[in-house]
């Protein structure tokens, strides 16, 4: 292990997918980073931590442990196959959700014409609506006021 490292992750025959920390970290502040990762203390082994439920995708959970902590700045030592910078994992099946499907269609739609910035057609003089002239007087208007009611 490196000098200064933090956490020290691997697998175990009887205990599964472990956790431990090194004495730079203070044993409440390692507890309570691994409890909230999922993982519990081996009763009888002080400082060591394993994953509870790991036939519940253990691998995957033990990688986000690892990429947590170090997002935290802690120096992380995992073996090589849990180790999310050294291994990109299995890749993870595609299940369909019509997500493609929609992309490729707003795409298509994106790349074909639109009727919104089209240029207005020309239309003739007779299918065009004539502007009636504007009158040679001004109308006028009388308004009278009511009597009764509220002024204004």
């Amino acid at each position: 292990m490196q000098p200064g490292t933090h956490f020290a992750f691997g697998t175990h025959e009887e205990h599964g997918f472990v956790a431990s920390f090194t004495p730079s970290v203070p044993p409440y502040l390692a507890d309570w980073f691994l409890v909230r990762e999922q993982f519990e203390p081996v009763p009888g082994e002080p400082g060591l931590y394993r994953l509870s439920e790991p036939e519940r995708d253990g691998p995957r959970r033990t990688r986000q442990a690892i990429h947590d902590l170090r997002r935290q700045s802690y120096t992380v030592h995992a073996d090589m196959a849990l180790d999310p910078a050294a291994s990109a994992g299995p890749p993870r099946p595609v299940r369909p959700n019509g997500l493609l499907e929609r992309r490729s269609r707003l795409a298509q739609a994106a790349a074909g014409r639109t009727t919104q910035r089209a240029i207005p057609p020309t239309a003739s003089s007779s299918a065009a609506r004539q502007v009636p002239p504007r009158p040679a007087y001004t109308p006028t208007v009388h308004l009278t006021a009511a009597g009764r009611g509220r002024s204004r």
